[in-house]
């Protein structure tokens, strides 16, 4: 994997967010960034012949110097590098950027997105299909001055892909200066048929396992990381509520594509997709090793 951090960039409002956010990292991670701009042959489902004046390369790298300056006013000593494709797909051309990186990037949505929608199609197909941690950028309607010291959040729920969740939301805790928040929710199993209702003893004896759960999924990264203050939190409810509650007034939320409950197929889970729509803050999200899946 390459030691470079990628940024979606085409001129929006969001874009500008999520560059803003990838240069920060970039000079706190002391990595390269890389800017990724798509000069698209397609709109709307036609091929552009005569390409109207936003797609002509001069102004794609007009907007391509504009994100290096806006780079550089956020840390001058980072190294920027650009890079600009043609293609009818700007999701396909980040996916691809992703496989090289040690982060990507995006805002929530780009130029050619709806006003009123929470997360656009390229952030939604990119945070699905990314070969690398994907960063995803909500734009805050209000510049209002952040609380101090608001925590990196990660969602835990013992799954392969929750581990690694974890460590990445370590080390950025650490990076940050920040404290971290693990949370981890459950709910009582459904019962079926003709059974009594779950006695008491039975609820603690299962709360009991699921702090147990987040104790082991925490284990060994007080001593890697001796400067992050933890909290653990163990909830029940359902785990997109409790994971976005918890995220309320995060600097960072961290969660995996698919969760202990989400089919082996499935790229995407229902509560990353979910935390992805809704959560107001930063949201990574951190894909399974694949190296070491078998098909």
């Amino acid at each position: 994997m390459d030691r470079t951090i990628v940024v979606g960039y085409d001129g929006s409002a969001h874009a500008a967010d999520a560059l803003t956010w990838a240069a920060a990292e970039a000079g706190r991670a002391h990595l390269p960034l890389q800017v990724v701009h798509v000069q698209r042959t397609i709109v709307d489902r036609f091929v552009v012949s005569d390409r109207p004046q936003d797609m002509e390369p001069q102004v794609s790298n007009e907007v391509l110097a504009d994100a290096v300056e806006r780079a550089h006013a956020v840390d001058p000593d980072i190294e920027v590098s650009t890079r600009l494709a043609a293609h009818e797909s700007v999701a396909s051309v980040l996916t691809e950027a992703s496989a090289r990186a040690r982060l990507l990037v995006v805002g929530s949505r780009g130029r050619g997105g709806l006003e009123g929608a929470l997360l656009g199609s390229v952030s939604l197909t990119v945070a699905t299909h990314a070969h690398c941690p994907v960063v995803v950028v909500r734009r805050h309607a209000e510049a209002a001055a952040p609380p101090a010291r608001r925590p990196v959040v990660v969602a835990v729920d013992g799954s392969p892909t929750s581990v690694r969740a974890v460590d990445l939301a370590f080390d950025q805790a650490s990076r940050l200066g920040a404290p971290l928040v693990a949370v981890h929710a459950w709910e009582l199993p459904a019962l079926m048929g003709p059974v009594p209702p779950w006695m008491p003893e039975e609820v603690d004896d299962l709360r009991t396992a699921e702090r147990a759960l987040l104790a082991e999924s925490l284990a060994g990264h007080a001593e890697r990381y001796p400067d992050v203050e933890v909290h653990a939190v163990v909830r029940r409810g359902a785990p997109a509520h409790v994971v976005l509650s918890a995220a309320a007034d995060a600097e960072l939320l961290v969660v995996g594509s698919r969760g202990r409950g989400g089919f082996r197929g499935l790229l995407l889970g229902s509560v990353s997709r979910t935390v992805l729509q809704h959560a107001v803050c930063p949201v990574v999200v951190v894909h399974p090793d694949q190296s070491s899946e078998t098909p």
